[in-house]
Protein backbone atom coordinates (compact mmCIF):
# COMPACT_ATOMS: atom_id res chain seq x y z
CA UNK A 1 0.00 0.00 0.00
CA UNK A 2 1.24 3.55 0.61
CA UNK A 3 4.30 4.55 2.60
CA UNK A 4 3.95 4.68 6.36
CA UNK A 5 2.39 7.96 7.41
CA UNK A 6 3.63 9.87 10.45
CA UNK A 7 0.40 11.00 12.05
CA UNK A 8 0.13 13.62 14.77
CA UNK A 9 -2.12 11.87 17.32
CA UNK A 10 -3.69 15.10 18.58
CA UNK A 11 -4.57 16.36 15.10
CA UNK A 12 -5.90 12.95 14.10
CA UNK A 13 -7.98 12.70 17.29
CA UNK A 14 -9.53 16.12 16.63
CA UNK A 15 -10.50 15.08 13.10
CA UNK A 16 -11.78 11.66 14.17
CA UNK A 17 -13.76 13.11 17.07
CA UNK A 18 -15.56 15.52 14.75
CA UNK A 19 -16.82 12.58 12.74
CA UNK A 20 -17.14 10.12 15.65
CA UNK A 21 -15.20 7.30 14.05
CA UNK A 22 -16.54 3.91 15.14
CA UNK A 23 -17.87 0.69 13.69
CA UNK A 24 -20.86 1.46 11.48
CA UNK A 25 -24.06 -0.15 12.71
CA UNK A 26 -26.88 1.74 10.96
CA UNK A 27 -27.64 3.24 7.56
CA UNK A 28 -27.66 6.70 9.17
CA UNK A 29 -24.11 6.17 10.49
CA UNK A 30 -23.11 4.78 7.10
CA UNK A 31 -24.45 7.88 5.32
CA UNK A 32 -22.61 10.13 7.77
CA UNK A 33 -19.32 8.32 7.17
CA UNK A 34 -19.76 8.37 3.39
CA UNK A 35 -20.44 12.12 3.57
CA UNK A 36 -17.21 12.57 5.57
CA UNK A 37 -15.28 10.62 2.93
CA UNK A 38 -16.80 12.72 0.15
CA UNK A 39 -15.84 15.92 2.01
CA UNK A 40 -12.25 14.73 2.29
CA UNK A 41 -12.11 13.58 -1.33
CA UNK A 42 -13.50 16.92 -2.52
CA UNK A 43 -10.37 18.58 -1.14
CA UNK A 44 -8.25 16.55 -3.54
CA UNK A 45 -5.65 13.97 -2.58
CA UNK A 46 -2.75 16.41 -2.86
CA UNK A 47 -4.41 18.89 -0.48
CA UNK A 48 -5.03 16.37 2.32
CA UNK A 49 -2.91 16.49 5.44
CA UNK A 50 -1.27 13.31 6.70
CA UNK A 51 -3.96 13.06 9.36
CA UNK A 52 -6.76 13.53 6.83
CA UNK A 53 -5.24 10.84 4.61
CA UNK A 54 -5.06 8.44 7.57
CA UNK A 55 -8.65 9.26 8.52
CA UNK A 56 -9.80 8.71 4.94
CA UNK A 57 -8.20 5.25 4.93
CA UNK A 58 -9.83 4.41 8.28
CA UNK A 59 -13.26 5.54 7.08
CA UNK A 60 -12.86 3.54 3.88
CA UNK A 61 -12.14 0.41 5.92
CA UNK A 62 -15.20 0.98 8.13
CA UNK A 63 -17.44 1.66 5.13
CA UNK A 64 -16.13 -1.42 3.32
CA UNK A 65 -16.75 -3.60 6.38
CA UNK A 66 -20.33 -2.33 6.66
CA UNK A 67 -20.92 -2.86 2.94
CA UNK A 68 -19.48 -6.37 3.06
CA UNK A 69 -21.75 -7.24 5.97
CA UNK A 70 -24.94 -5.59 4.81
CA UNK A 71 -24.72 -5.16 1.05
CA UNK A 72 -22.55 -7.92 -0.38
CA UNK A 73 -21.85 -7.41 -4.05
CA UNK A 74 -22.77 -10.08 -6.54
CA UNK A 75 -19.81 -11.49 -8.42
CA UNK A 76 -18.63 -9.21 -11.19
CA UNK A 77 -15.77 -9.91 -13.59
CA UNK A 78 -12.65 -7.90 -12.71
CA UNK A 79 -12.94 -5.63 -15.76
CA UNK A 80 -16.53 -4.71 -14.80
CA UNK A 81 -15.43 -3.97 -11.23
CA UNK A 82 -12.64 -1.78 -12.60
CA UNK A 83 -15.08 0.10 -14.85
CA UNK A 84 -17.43 0.64 -11.91
CA UNK A 85 -14.64 1.94 -9.67
CA UNK A 86 -13.43 4.25 -12.42
CA UNK A 87 -16.92 5.67 -12.90
CA UNK A 88 -17.60 6.19 -9.19
CA UNK A 89 -14.20 7.81 -8.60
CA UNK A 90 -14.34 9.88 -11.80
CA UNK A 91 -11.15 8.38 -13.16
CA UNK A 92 -10.36 7.94 -16.85
CA UNK A 93 -8.43 5.41 -18.88
CA UNK A 94 -5.46 7.80 -18.74
CA UNK A 95 -5.38 7.34 -14.96
CA UNK A 96 -4.71 3.64 -15.55
CA UNK A 97 -1.62 4.13 -17.73
CA UNK A 98 0.79 3.87 -14.75
CA UNK A 99 -0.78 0.48 -13.95
CA UNK A 100 -0.97 -1.05 -17.43
CA UNK A 101 1.69 0.84 -19.36
CA UNK A 102 -0.05 1.44 -22.68
CA UNK A 103 -3.41 2.67 -23.92
CA UNK A 104 -3.83 -0.60 -25.80
CA UNK A 105 -3.50 -2.68 -22.65
CA UNK A 106 -5.86 -0.38 -20.76
CA UNK A 107 -8.42 -0.81 -23.54
CA UNK A 108 -8.01 -4.59 -23.63
CA UNK A 109 -8.47 -4.86 -19.86
CA UNK A 110 -11.51 -2.57 -19.83
CA UNK A 111 -13.09 -4.60 -22.64
CA UNK A 112 -12.44 -7.91 -20.88
CA UNK A 113 -10.00 -9.10 -23.56
CA UNK A 114 -6.97 -9.12 -21.25
CA UNK A 115 -6.86 -10.34 -17.69
CA UNK A 116 -5.39 -8.35 -14.82
CA UNK A 117 -2.12 -9.69 -13.42
CA UNK A 118 -1.52 -9.99 -9.67
CA UNK A 119 0.95 -7.09 -9.81
CA UNK A 120 -1.55 -4.93 -11.69
CA UNK A 121 -4.27 -5.92 -9.21
CA UNK A 122 -2.06 -4.71 -6.34
CA UNK A 123 -1.48 -1.38 -8.10
CA UNK A 124 -5.21 -1.00 -8.80
CA UNK A 125 -6.00 -1.85 -5.18
CA UNK A 126 -3.66 0.90 -4.05
CA UNK A 127 -5.08 3.37 -6.56
CA UNK A 128 -8.72 2.72 -5.59
CA UNK A 129 -8.07 1.83 -1.93
CA UNK A 130 -9.83 -1.53 -2.22
CA UNK A 131 -8.83 -5.17 -1.96
CA UNK A 132 -6.73 -6.60 -4.78
CA UNK A 133 -9.10 -9.59 -4.76
CA UNK A 134 -11.64 -7.53 -6.70
CA UNK A 135 -9.38 -7.67 -9.74
CA UNK A 136 -8.24 -11.30 -9.66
Amino acid sequence: MSATLVVDPKKYARLANRIVVKAIETEKEYDRMVAAVEDLMDKGEAALSTEETALLETLAILIQAYDDRNHPLPFAPPYEMLAYLMETSRRTANDLLPVFGTRGRVSEVLNGKRSISKEQAKKLASLFKVSADLFI
